[in-house]
């Protein structure tokens, strides 16, 4: 019998350190929410390969989509011979992005080629170097992503140096101490500091921080972003990669803030598991490169736009904008009725825009200490108990649900079950 402790041998022979795992679960099959192991085990998956099966698992139509997409062919390449469904998906993806139109898209394959080909586009378009990012922002594991990306450990240790021209500020964050006026003001010194606004191609944001710990971007700083981009002849980057495709209970994360942004990355959920990505811009941004300066062998595989046409019709034809705002109220409600336990005194912070939630442990509430050693006991139990749970934050101390919107109301209150026992379980074996 193959087991999972044969096979993480067989992967620690076989395969780099540097790959980490959330889990030692070697996955055999999947439905919607739910996944077994090798050894037949059961799990409530509120991890959805990080927020990529927002549609579920093996989602029916998917499934007879990429088989009949198949059926034709899986494979030309855009630049040789081009396929309707690129160019049918493009046509979608520029109606219901939300950017300032009109709007052409590329398609790509993950989310790291996203965000480096938006910044290609920003600098080609504005004939500026400079690239502002956020502390606590993820952007992808390329050279450009890292040089982006706010977290040093693991993402940036050892893989120096970086790109240059690449500007770091601090996310406004009122839990950890930092005001939208604070982040506003560091991002006015940087350009008296250290590069002009003249000098700015793009700004890349993230609306709801993915690795950074599930924090939202306030509205007013959004607002106050675009004000500052439209000033200055910045383009605004808007990094939709895990807050898209409904998963905050709007297609967008922007959509909350009413603004609409240059350029948009996506990734993640756009195809239900199959690597495809996306940069939708402004016209004249997208156009600003020659022929030839933008494109991929496999970037928009027919296979993958095939399950996105579908993807987007199962978001409508379900309202998984709905679903995940009423997924999300369970899980928050649920964690925040934890928090009012006396024996649970470690829960600082329950947030999340739709089924984006997150919750941030401390060692106590009063002192607010990080406890990543309480988030890893927890990720451990839960595992044990069949819930599939991720981390995050710059902390290590903070655990994200991301369970696919097609999960019933059941399957999320079996999974908070399972979270409530798993954390009292991990708080009395650390107390």
């Amino acid at each position: 019998m193959t087991t999972n402790a044969k096979l993480q041998a067989r992967r620690t022979a076989a395969v780099p350190r540097g790959i980490g795992h959330a889990t030692q679960i070697y996955a055999k099959r999947a439905k919607n929410a739910e996944l077994w192991d090798e050894e037949g085990k059961r799990y409530i998956d509120f991890g959805a390969g990080i927020a990529v099966v927002n549609t579920g698992h093996q989602h029916p139509r998917i499934v007879e989509a990429v088989k009949k997409q198949l059926e034709d062919f899986s494979h030309v390449c855009f630049q040789v011979t081009p396929h309707e469904n690129y160019v049918s998906l493009a046509e979608r993806l520029n109606t219901i992005a939300p950017v300032a139109g009109p709007a052409k898209t590329m398609l790509a394959s993950t989310g790291a080629e996203a965000v480096e080909n938006a910044v290609k586009v920003a600098r080609c378009f504005t004939g500026r170097p400079g690239i502002i990012s956020f502390s606590g922002g993820f952007h992808g594991r390329t050279h450009m992503g890292m040089a982006l990306t706010g977290k040093a450990v693991p993402y940036k240790k050892g893989f120096g140096p970086f790109p240059a021209d690449i500007y770091n500020v601090a996310f406004p964050n009122l839990y950890h101490g930092t005001s939208t006026a604070e982040s506003l003001k560091a991002l006015k010194a940087l350009f008296k500091s250290q590069a002009a606004p003249s000098t700015i191609a793009g700004l890349i944001i993230e609306p709801v921080q993915g690795e950074g710990g599930f924090n939202i971007a306030p509205t007013e700083f959004l607002i106050a972003l675009r004000a500052l981009c439209d000033e200055h002849g910045i383009v605004l980057i808007a990094d939709e990669i895990q807050t898209g495709f409904a998963r905050t209970g709007k297609l967008f994360a922007l959509e909350h803030a009413g603004i609409k942004a240059d350029v948009v990355t996506l990734a993640k959920g756009l195809a239900g598991g199959l690597p495809l990505s996306a940069i939708v811009g402004r016209a004249d941004i997208m156009d600003a490169s020659a022929p030839g300066g933008l494109g991929g062998t496999y970037a928009g595989n027919p296979v993958a736009c095939a399950a996105a046409h579908t993807v987007l019709d199962i978001i409508e034809d379900e309202d998984l904008c709905a679903r995940a705002n009423a997924i999300g109220d369970i899980i928050k409600d649920r964690c925040r009725e934890l928090a009012t336990r006396s024996n649970l005194n470690c829960i600082g912070d329950v947030r999340g825009l739709g089924a984006m939630c997150a919750v941030e442990f401390v060692k106590d509430t009063k002192g607010g200490e990080p406890a990543p050693e309480l988030t890893a006991q927890l990720l451990k139990a839960a595992n044990a108990r069949g819930l599939i749970l991720l981390s995050c934050g710059t902390y290590g101390n903070v655990i994200r649900c991301l369970p696919p919107l097609t999960a019933s109301d059941e399957i999320v209150q079996e999974g908070m079950d399972l979270f409530e026992a798993s954390l009292t379980e991990a708080v009395s074996k650390l107390q």
